[in-house]
Formats: C-alpha cells, sequence, structure tokens
C-alpha cells in the first residue's frame, strides 16, 4: 500500500469516526440509534475506491475493538460487536468495498453514487446487520426488520447528501477518480 494509499485509508476511518460525535437520535423500539457514521462509508466508498474503503472500515473496527470510543455516544470495545449493532458494524467494510466496486464498475454520475450508496451503504448493511440484531435480540428477523425499517427514511438522506458530496469531490479532484475495485 502506498504513502498515498494509506493517508486516504487514515484519513476516511477518521471521517467516519468524527461522524460519530454527531449526538446519536435514539429510535423507539431499537436499542440501535440513528448516526452520522454511515455517511461515512458512503463517502468512503464512492471517493477512494472498493479496497481502500474496505480498509477504511477495518481499521476503525480494529481501533473499536481496541477500546476507542469512536461510535456514536463514545462507544467502542469488543463489547459493540456482541450487541444489537454488531451485524451493522461487520457490514461496513463490505459496504464501502461494494459501493467503491459498483462506482468503478458503472461510473461516478451522480445517479450511479446514489444507488450504489443504496446498494451498499443501506441494502448490504440491512442484509448483514437486522438478521444479527434478530439474533441478539431474540427477535424474528420478519421483526427485526420491521424495528430496523425506521432507519430508512435517514439513511436515504444520507445516500443522497454522501452522492453529491463525493459527485463534487470527484469533479474538484478529477485524478481522484474511484478506480481501484
Amino acid at each position: 500500500m502506498s504513502a498515498k494509499d494509506t493517508v486516504l485509508v487514515a484519513m476516511f476511518a477518521a471521517l467516519t469516526a468524527a461522524l460519530g460525535l454527531l449526538p446519536p437520535i435514539p429510535v423507539p423500539f431499537v436499542p440501535v440509534p440513528v448516526t452520522g457514521q454511515t455517511l461515512g462509508i458512503m463517502l468512503s466508498g464512492c471517493v477512494i475506491g472498493a479496497r481502500r474503503a474496505a480498509f477504511a472500515m477495518l481499521l476503525l473496527l480494529v481501533l473499536l475493538a481496541l477500546g476507542l470510543p469512536l461510535l456514536s455516544g463514545g462507544r467502542g470495545g469488543l463489547g459493540v460487536f456482541v450487541g444489537p449493532s454488531a451485524g451493522y458494524l461487520i457490514a461496513w467494510p463490505l459496504a464501502a468495498y461494494c459501493i467503491g466496486a459498483f462506482v468503478s464498475r458503472f461510473g461516478a454520475s451522480i445517479g450511479v453514487l446514489f444507488l450504489a450508496n443504496c446498494v451498499g451503504g443501506i441494502g448490504l448493511v440491512y442484509v448483514v446487520g437486522v438478521p444479527i440484531m434478530a439474533l441478539v435480540l431474540d427477535l424474528s428477523v420478519g421483526n427485526a426488520a420491521l424495528a430496523g425499517s425506521v432507519f430508512l427514511p435517514g439513511d436515504l438522506i444520507k445516500a443522497g447528501v454522501a452522492s453529491a458530496v463525493a459527485a463534487a469531490v470527484l469533479r474538484a479532484y478529477p485524478t481522484q477518480k474511484n478506480t481501484q475495485a
């Protein structure tokens, strides 16, 4: 990994951690808060490419496992990997990679960016997160999916914001094209 790659990985891990400083929005009936951190996942996949974005999210997960309080509400430590949000966290590197690969394959138009963020940043995160939340909370997957659907409006807004910001960044820095799948 080049020095540039290392800097981008660290920068997007830090950006995603910083988005955890935004106050979490508690959700009734679901012990998983709405946070700004999925915005960081979406931005990383769109801007720095699949491989680097996945490494950025893996770095963030390692820092969390080491106990750094980088999640919304100052949470961190191994306990977050056995709680209701564990599946969502585990999905972060996968989602970032998926978004980056999608953008690399299909281009960086605003529509493609939005679709990539919806497929990877929402769909994939839910596919992994909801069943694990169901397991941890002893719910059926259907009930967990219904409970988790409260996140959808905010996630769609984050997908739109991430798409607009990524499109602007990629226009401003054309040499930063997301070409690493």
